[in-house]
């Protein structure tokens, strides 16, 4: 979670989902998928990117604002070139999902969740 000013730019925040990216690197088992939370209290934008993780795969956020910003953190994280298991390639993240909501004029929270590979494993006993 980072508090930014307001008037932070779109590239200020692009760039810190990037960096907590390279900060987890191979421990976060990529492929993996980000949820983003902006906005609302200090308390609720972590539980926000929490729930964006729980939006199916390959969906984009209605709000073509958003889907637009999905789509340029996704470049940004793959171009980190950390790849699967860390072992470099193309694809360190499969999907980046925001939800955002109204936050106070002073303050701008940010949250990353990493979800890692570990939590997209199915298993079926018979």
């Amino acid at each position: 979670l980072k508090m930014f000013v307001p008037t932070a730019k779109v590239a200020d925040i692009i760039q810190f989902v990037v960096e907590t990216v390279k900060k987890a690197d191979a421990a976060a088992c990529p492929p993996i998928i980000l949820g983003i939370g902006l906005g609302g209290t200090f308390e609720s934008c972590p539980l926000l990117a929490k729930r964006a993780l729980t939006r199916e795969l390959g969906t984009k956020n209605p709000d073509a604002y958003y889907a637009d910003l999905e789509q340029q953190m996704l470049t940004a994280v793959n171009a980190t070139g950390i790849g699967p298991a860390g072992y470099g390639g193309k694809t360190t993240a499969l999907a980046v999902h925001i939800n955002a909501a109204p936050c106070h004029i002073a303050s701008l929270p940010v949250a990353v969740n990493i979800q890692c590979h570990a939590d997209r494993l199915v298993k079926i006993f018979l």
